[in-house]
Formats: structure tokens, sequence, C-alpha cells
């Protein structure tokens, strides 16, 4: 199959699995948020660091080495399976003992026993994580697909069926926890592949001198990413943590399905041609306008219509989230793009710059925070918005120089897509409005304001001829 081939069928099955995992996650998430409180999602909430942290050591980058290099062997994956199981073990077992501390820490002393169960999805996944490695690698994206959704089903129907008997938080503890388990014993029995009994220290070395960088990036970016639920979490009820979860969930949810399916693709696909920087500048050039293109009009969109649309899907109960949510689509815009400028830094080797950079934006994130939190929630959330437009020209200055592809060109790709989405968005706010003053339903608010706003976007991309539309009607015949 050629490369072209390849990729689009990754994108068409990581779609695929995407919108069915994310849908259905959508379908739970609504039934969920009328069986459960607020502060009981915002207690898995405050757990977020420690899983990603937890997860992020576990695989240690090694799962991003394999996949980036060339001449793998049955030593390369067994190595690499052994060290994230045995670091699995080593993880869960210092979480379990720090629990307590955790518990302390938040002022919430049920979440001793919540973080020692939920946290041994640490040991489940870390059995699965090579057979997940080599089918990405070989861009099979179906057979993930086939594991994705029935797993998420079946714990999906654990955790509704908790709720509904009154189990409150442990509802979502054993539905991750089933989840992951079900995910496990598919990807066991799909992708064939059981490793062998051998541990090659000098393939370990290798593979650990690549992704030991990119494990503290992302230790860091953990810790930084969730920084804004820690300090909630700390000085806030449990309550104003699930409204600020729900509306992070909510906001990063088209960006992350948009950005999953082409980063699944792209980061074997852009490693396939790293060292043609012509190809690879063509390529991560139209991609990146593609998911701006897409993302950028949605994620505002959604911001015009938060009112209606919170009050639609989870109920009144939910309703001071509407604002974190407005704030958190406009900082969702510049994700995707900070996501692909580094994975032009990886593709190239440059990890030691990537764990720089990471370290830079890191320092750049505690000083506003500590800046922007004396002005409570809303500061925080203004901060992180003056932050994500900050790393774009950090990100974009770096791996520029990589494809001869400057910031400034880069804006300039960009910036028109953005700006017509906020003027968009603006006229469907002010539509919206007096649908509202005139007790127009939120259903009916939310069909017109989001087709008027659909129908102006494409008209006016249209009418401009801009390139990216023309891309996606491109794909859409081939397909």
């Amino acid at each position: 199959m050629s490369l072209k081939k390849q990729a689009l069928s990754g994108v068409f099955w990581t779609s695929l699995q995407l919108l069915g995992t994310q849908g259905l996650s959508l379908g739970v998430s609504l039934i969920l948020a009328r069986l459960l409180l607020p502060a009981e999602f915002g207690l898995i909430a405050m757990l977020g660091i420690f899983i990603g942290i937890g997860s992020t050591l576990i695989g240690g980058g090694l799962t991003q080495s394999l996949i980036r290099s060339e001449n793998l062997d049955e030593e390369d994956y067994a190595t690499v399976f052994y060290f994230n199981l045995v670091g699995s073990v080593v993880i869960y077992v210092i979480t379990f003992l720090a629990a307590p501390y955790i518990a302390a820490f938040y002022k919430q002393e049920l979440l001793t026993n919540v973080v020692r169960l939920y946290t041994i999805t640490f040991i489940i996944n870390a059995f699965s994580a090579i057979q997940i490695t080599r089918l990405t690698k070989n861009l099979d994206f179906k057979t993930q697909t086939k594991v994705a959704v029935p797993s998420l089903i079946i714990g999906s129907t654990v955790g509704i069926v908790m709720a509904y008997k009154g189990f409150g938080v442990w509802s979502l503890v054993w539905s991750g926890i089933v989840q992951a388990i079900a995910s496990t014993i598919q990807l066991w029995i799909w992708a064939k592949w059981f490793p062998q009994r051998v541990f090659n220290i000098q393939k370990f070395k290798y593979h650990f001198n690549y992704g030991v960088k990119l494990m503290f990036s992302g230790v860091l970016d953990t810790l930084f990413t969730n920084a804004y639920i820690i300090i909630i979490g700390k000085f806030f009820a449990p309550a104003q943590v699930g409204f600020y979860s729900r509306a992070d969930t909510l906001s990063i949810l088209p960006v992350g399905i948009v950005n999953a399916v082409i980063t699944k693709v792209t980061f074997p696909l852009f490693s396939s041609i790293q060292n043609d920087d012509e190809r690879l500048k063509m390529v991560y050039k139209k991609i990146m306008q593609m998911v701006v293109f897409l993302v950028a009009p949605l994620l505002v969109l959604m911001a015009a219509l938060a009112e209606p649309l919170f009050r639609f899907l989870f109920t009144e109960k939910w309703m001071p989230a509407v604002p974190y949510f407005q704030i958190l689509c406009f900082t969702g815009i510049m994700y995707p793009i900070h996501g692909y400028n580094l994975q032009i830094l990886i593709v190239k080797g440059r990890s030691d710059l990537f764990l720089k950079l990471e370290i830079l934006k890191k320092v750049m994130i505690a000083l506003v925070i500590v800046i922007s939190f004396q002005y409570g929630i809303y500061g925080l959330l203004y901060g992180g918005l003056l932050l994500s437009v900050v790393g774009f020209f950090v990100n974009t200055h770096f791996s520029g120089k990589y494809l001869s592809y400057t910031s400034w060109q880069q804006t300039k790709d960009l910036l028109p897509m953005i700006v017509l989405s906020i003027a968009v968005g603006g006229l469907v706010y002010f539509m919206d409005y007096f649908l509202k003053i005139n007790s127009i339903t939120d259903f009916f608010r939310l069909s017109i304001g989001a087709s008027t706003g659909v129908l102006l976007y494409f008209s006016i991309t249209y009418l401009f001829k801009i390139s990216a539309l023309s891309e996606l009607i491109a794909i859409i015949k081939r397909k």
C-alpha cells in the first residue's frame, strides 16, 4: 500500500475510532452528569495529574522511540514491554503509598481509597502498550477501532449501572478499570503479538536515551496541564473542580478528536519522510491548515452558544461552568498547532531541544500562574489564554528552523481562518441573544445558531477560495 493510501486509511479508521469512542463518551457523560454531582466529577479530576504522570513515567517515551526507529526486531519490542511492566508496578506501589498524602493535600479523605484503586490501571495498561505501539507503527488503526469501541461500551455500562445504583464516585472509578481490562484483553487477542523472554540491555539503552527526554517533557507537560486543577482543587470546593473539568473536557472534545486523528497518523507519517525537508514542510503545512480550518470555527461557535449548549446537554446544575468553557474554547484553538510544531522536533531526533522548550514554557506558565492566581479562577483562565498565544511563537520559532517555515509565515497561513471564525462567532452570539430574549427554547437556539454559523463560514471560505477548503473537498472526493 502506498504512503498516501496508508495515511488516508489511517485517517479513516482513526476518525471512526475517535468519533465512535468520543460520541459514546459524550453520551455516557450526559447520563452520568444527571446521575452524579459536580463534586464527584471533581474528585476524579483531581487525580488527573497523578494518572498522567504515572502513565508518562511508565512509558518513558520508549514507545515513541519504537515508532520512530527503523529496523526493529522482536528484542526491541520485548525489552520495552518488560521495562513498561516493571515500571508500572513500581509506579503503582509509589502511588499506593502516597495516597494518604494526596488526600491530605486536597483535604478529601475519600481520595485515599480512590487513588489506590483507580491507579491499578497503570499495571493493566502496561500489558497492552506495545500492542498499541506496533499497531500504530504499522498504521493499523482498524484493529485499534475494533478494540476501543467495545471496551468503552463495556466500561461505560458498568459506570452507568453503578451510578444509577447510588455508588457515586466509585462508578467512575470502576468504569475506568473495567474499560482498561476489556481493552487489554482484546489487544492481546487481536494484535497477535506476545513478548519473547528476552531483555536486551543495549537496545534498552538506545530507546531509553531517546525516550527519557520525552518522558521528562511529558511529566512537565502533565504537571502544568493539570496545574489549574491542582490549584482549584486545593483552594476551592470539589464542585468548582467539577465545573472546570466539565468545561475543559467539552472544550477540548472537538480539538481532541481532530488532533488525535491527525496526530496518530502524522507521527509515523512524518517519521517516514523525516529526511525529505521539502516534502515534510508541504505535508506539515497542509495538515496544520486543515486542522485549524476545522477546529477554529467549531470552538468559536461552541463558545458563542455555550449557555444553551450546557443547559441542553447537562441541565441547569452545570451552568456555572459556562464562562469557564467560553474562555477555554479560545485557548483550545492553538492546541493542535503546538502539537504539530513539537512533532517536527521529535521526528528530527531533537528530543533534547523538545525538552528544553518544554522547560522554558513551564517556567513561563509558573510565572503566569503566580501572577494570575491572585485574580481567582478567571485570572488563571485568561492567563492560560495568553500563554497559548505566546507558546505558538515559541514553538514555531524553533520548529520553523527545520522546515524553513517561520513563525510569521505560519501566522499568515492560519490567521485569516481564525479571524473569520471569530467574526462569524460574534454574529452568531448576538443573534442568539435576540433568540434568548424572545424565549426561544435551547434546542432551537442551538439549531439556528449552529446552522447559521456553519453556512456563513463555509460560504465565506468558498467565496474567498481558502485553500484548506479545497484540500478538504479533494480529500472527501478521493475517499
